[in-house]
C-alpha cells in the first residue's frame, strides 16, 4: 500500500508519543510537554500514514528558530543556515518497508527550496550502523561528533553530526528570490510563516 504523508494533527500527539517512546535507545525520550512545544514550536511536524494507520513522524527546525536542543546549537554555532531534523521514528512494524525514505524524501524537498544545507545526527552509542548506513544512503557524511550533556554532570550520547548539501538551492535562490510558486506541493507546512517562501540570500 501507498505511504501518506501530512502535517501531524493536535488530535494525534498521544500517538505520535507513544510511538517516539517505544522506538528505543537511538531516540531520546519525550514528554507530554516536550511534545506540545514541537507541536507549536516546530517548522516541520509531519506524520506518515500507511494503511490509514500512524507509521512514522519527522519533525525539523530551521536554522532561525529558539530550539533548545544541544545538537541543533552545535550546528547553529558552525553553520549560519540549514534546516535540522530534530528526529525520525517509524514504527518497529514498519521499518524497512520505505516509511523512512518516503519522510527524508519528503523533508528534502522542504529543505531544498528554503535552506542550503540539511542537518541531523546519529547516535552512536547504540548499534548505529544501520542509521549511519541509511543517512551515507542518502547523501548525507559526517562533518563532527558531539557528546551530548547528561544527567548530573555526566555525558550523555555521543552523536555523528551529518550534513548535506541541497544541490537545488543555489538554483531555487536565483531563478525566484524570495517568492516560490504558490502550487500545492511546495506549501509551507502548518506552522511555517504563508506569507514567507523562506529564501535566503536575496
Amino acid at each position: 500500500m501507498s505511504i501518506a504523508i501530512r502535517d501531524v494533527r493536535e488530535h494525534e500527539l498521544d500517538s505520535v508519543l507513544a510511538l517516539n517512546n517505544a522506538a528505543g535507545p537511538t531516540i531520546l525520550p519525550l514528554d507530554a510537554a516536550r511534545l506540545r512545544r514541537f507541536f507549536a514550536d516546530a517548522e516541520y511536524f509531519r506524520i506518515a500514514e500507511r494503511d490509514g494507520m500512524l507509521a512514522g513522524f519527522l519533525v525539523g527546525f530551521g536554522s532561525e528558530s529558539g530550539h533548545d536542543s544541544s545538537n541543533f546549537r552545535w550546528f547553529r554555532e558552525r553553520h549560519p543556515d540549514f534546516f535540522y531534523i530534530d528526529r525520525i521514528v517509524v514504527a518497529s512494524r514498519r521499518r524497512g518497508g520505505g516509511v523512512g525514505r518516503a519522510l527524508y524524501a519528503d523533508v528534502q524537498s522542504y529543505a531544498e527550496l528554503r535552506y542550503p544545507l540539511l542537518a541531523c545526527e546519529v547516535f552512536l552509542d547504540a548499534d548505529s550502523d544501520p542509521a549511519l548506513l541509511f543517512h551515507g544512503s542518502f547523501g548525507f557524511r559526517e562533518v563532527g561528533q558531539h557528546v551530548m550533556p547528561g544527567e548530573g554532570g555526566q555525558p550523555g550520547p555521543r552523536a555523528s553530526m551529518q550534513l548535506k548539501e541541497m544541490c537545488s538551492y543555489p538554483w531555487v535562490r536565483e531563478t525566484y528570490g524570495g517568492h516560490l510558486p504558490d502550487v500545492p506541493w511546495i506549501a509551507a507546512p502548518r506552522n511555517a510563516d504563508p506569507g514567507e517562501s523562506r529564501l535566503t540570500g536575496t
